[in-house]
């Protein structure tokens, strides 16, 4: 049978429109680093070579010889972890200037997929879509732990607000949000839907806020 996220991990993907809190496990991840404003053209780069990957995973999975425990799946959505710049931290107050922002781009593999199937594939797909940034994807396994997320519905200019709800809800589970870093699920594709119907996971980690002593 066919493992279709959106159907069978729907508390990790598929979150309502109100704060949670979840513990998430470890899962496997082509990723590529970067930085900027995602409004520029260099953005749809890092998204294509990552996309290029995981669909050589899912086709090459299927020809010759699988690896041991393959399944047929839906390829996974984009994600992105994101954080501004260390220089910018020390004047931030408030406002993000998207030019400062970092990032590292993702999309999770099926458990099937270890180091040795990554690079075939890796090598399979730079022989037929030879790319620059190949060189910076690297195969990594991503456990984020404890974590408060929700469904953002509209445009990510908007994103603010959900979390501001959300660290609102850690306030109440006496949690604490140690990092401003935070992912993002891409569950619509930006460029075919408008910005009011996007909808977007937001995650955090988060710990347990320690007692004041003396």
């Amino acid at each position: 049978m066919k493992h279709e996220w959106r159907k069978r991990e729907k508390g990790i993907y598929l979150p309502k429109n109100e704060p949670e809190l979840l513990e998430i496990p470890e899962y496997k991840f082509f990723t590529l680093a970067g930085e900027g404003n995602p409004n520029s053209d260099f953005f749809s780069e890092y998204i294509g070579v990552l996309y290029a990957l995981s669909y050589g995973v899912k086709m090459g999975a299927k020809k010759g010889l699988p690896p041991e425990g393959h399944f047929d799946y839906t390829v996974y959505p984009l994600e992105g972890i994101w954080d501004i710049k260390e220089e910018a931290k020390k004047t931030f107050e408030g406002t993000i200037d998207k030019d400062d922002l970092v990032f590292k781009l993702m999309i999770r593999q099926p458990d099937f997929v270890d180091a040795s199937f990554a690079e075939k594939i890796w090598d399979q797909t730079w022989k037929k879509k030879p790319h620059a940034l190949l060189d910076k994807v690297k195969f990594e396994k991503i456990s984020d732990g404890k974590c408060i997320q929700m469904m953002h519905l509209g445009s990510y200019d908007d994103e603010p607000e959900s979390f501001k709800r959300m660290e609102a809800f850690a306030a109440k589970n006496t949690l604490i949000r140690p990092s401003k870093a935070h992912r993002e699920i891409y569950l619509s594709d930006f460029r075919k839907v408008a910005p009011e119907k996007l909808k977007t996971v937001l995650r955090f980690q988060v710990r347990d806020k320690q007692p004041h002593i003396g």
